[in-house]
Order: structure tokens, then C-alpha cells, then sequence
């Protein structure tokens, strides 16, 4: 299996399919393989890496905060590691925020950027409802199997079929981080604030959101969207936070045409 070392942290990653090179970003807790269903679609034509961020899946857990930099560079080490000049990035949730930072950081390594169910932080952002925040905050005191299924009707739209939420629950389950891993990358997500910055991010960019998330509610996205220059919007219907999961197809087709009208300029 691929590893790469950053700051001491030892780092997986890997990679499937052939072409342009398109880096996937996870969001919060979440290993590389709950890119499952994105995975299969987006390498049948694209050179596809994917890595599991600190704290979670086969890649070290150090001491925390995870500050969303030092994620970043965990990102710039991988596209490193891969041999790549440029990528394309796909980040979703937090995974968008790390995305925001190394294109921020690092432009001449970022092609396009596809920003899913995130936020630019800061008070800027609209917070979830007060009833999801408590939910977020009750975690601490719940197991990991009670923390997972609570959060279900905050990320799951009231649309999708319940077996097809219980084939992503089978991976969460396995893979579940310890939990002073997912507080460190919680506390990271809570400095973050990129609102100010955003108008640098010059590279095509599409925004994607779903418009029943309750976690990241979309006016985020629609802040995004209008604070980046020439930036796409996509709202997906019947589509929340897990918005693969809950359109699959739909999100997909987005995210294929985008990468479609921007691919030929990457060079590995």
C-alpha cells in the first residue's frame, strides 16, 4: 500500500484508473472508502487518487488539533507523492475546506476545484439549525454506533431508500475513527475561515450542494458560488449532505460535465 510522510505523519493513499489526475478529499471522520460510489464513476476515465486524511482509516492519528493547513499539506504531499504537477480536486464536506486551502495555498497545483457540501467557515457561514448542533455536540457523551445513527436524518435525505443509507452506515461503522481523532479534526474545522480569501481562487471551480442538507445548510454553497470568481452552482434536489448517496446519478453527471469542460490543461 502507497504511504507518504508529512510532518511525521505517515499518510495512505492510492490511486485507480488512468488519464488526468483527480484528487478526492473526505470530510469529517470519514475514511477514503466512503468515496464508494464516487470512486468507480470518476476513474473510468480519470487517473483517480484518494488518501485518508489524519486521524482516520490507515493513516496515522497524532496528537491534535488537526488545523486545516496542516491537512492541506497533507493533500500537497500526496499530489507530491503521486508524482502529479496538477490536479483536479473533489472535496466534500471538510474535505472542501482542505480543497479551499490548498488551492489558496498552492494554486499552480490545482487545475479545477469541485467544492461539495462545504463552507468557507467564519461568521460569514450559516450554521446549522440548533437542533443538529446539539445533536453534534450530545456526540460526545454517545458511542460511536449511537453518534452515527443520530445523525442520520441531518445528512440523509427523508427520500432515500434506507438500504442504500445502510450500505454507507456498514462502512462507517468499520471505520469509525477514535474519538480524540475526530474532536482534533473538529476543533480544525472550527478555525477555519477562508471567507475573505476566497475572490483569489481564479482556477474553475463548481460548487455542488444539496439543497435538504442540514448539516452545511446550502446557503453555503450559494456563498461560495458568489464569493469565487466564475464559479458554477449545481443544487441537487432530494439531495442532503451525503449527496452521493442520495443522488448518485445526478451528482455524478455534475461533477463528469464540469471535469469535461475543464480537462486537457492538467499536467502530471
Amino acid at each position: 500500500m502507497p504511504y507518504v510522510v508529512n510532518e511525521g505523519v505517515k499518510i495512505y493513499w492510492n490511486e485507480e484508473g488512468q488519464g488526468e489526475p483527480v484528487l478526492l478529499i473526505m470530510g469529517l471522520g470519514y475514511s477514503s472508502e466512503m468515496w464508494h460510489r464516487t470512486l468507480p464513476v470518476i476513474s473510468e476515465q480519470y487517473r483517480t487518487i484518494f488518501y485518508d486524511n489524519r486521524g482516520v482509516g490507515k493513516t496515522d492519528a497524532p496528537p491534535g488539533p488537526y488545523m486545516i493547513p496542516a491537512m492541506a499539506r497533507d493533500a500537497e504531499a500526496v499530489i507530491r507523492a503521486a508524482g502529479c504537477k496538477r490536479v483536479h480536486i473533489f472535496g466534500i464536506s471538510m474535505g472542501g475546506m482542505i480543497a479551499q486551502e490548498l488551492a489558496l495555498n498552492h494554486p499552480e497545483m490545482v487545475q479545477s476545484l469541485i467544492l461539495g457540501c462545504t463552507t468557507c467557515g467564519g461568521p460569514q457561514s450559516v450554521p446549522a439549525k440548533l437542533e443538529v448542533l446539539a445533536v453534534l455536540q450530545a456526540r460526545g457523551n454517545m458511542t460511536p454506533e449511537e453518534g452515527v445513527l443520530a445523525m442520520v436524518p441531518y445528512i440523509y435525505d427523508e427520500a432515500t431508500p434506507r438500504d442504500r443509507i445502510e450500505e454507507d452506515l456498514v462502512i462507517r461503522r468499520r471505520t469509525f475513527p477514535p474519538p480524540e481523532s475526530y474532536f482534533a479534526q473538529v476543533m480544525g474545522i472550527m478555525q477555519f475561515n477562508t471567507f475573505e480569501r476566497l475572490p483569489q481562487l481564479k482556477g474553475p471551480t463548481l460548487v455542488i450542494h444539496g439543497e435538504s442538507d442540514q448539516l452545511v445548510p446550502p446557503e453555503n454553497g450559494r456563498i461560495l458560488a458568489e464569493r469565487i470568481p466564475g464559479a458554477r452552482l449545481v443544487m441537487l434536489p432530494n439531495a442532503s449532505h451525503i449527496f452521493p448517496t442520495d443522488q448518485p446519478a445526478a451528482a455524478h453527471k455534475a461533477v463528469l460535465d464540469f471535469l469535461r469542460t475543464v480537462a486537457g490543461s492538467a499536467r502530471q
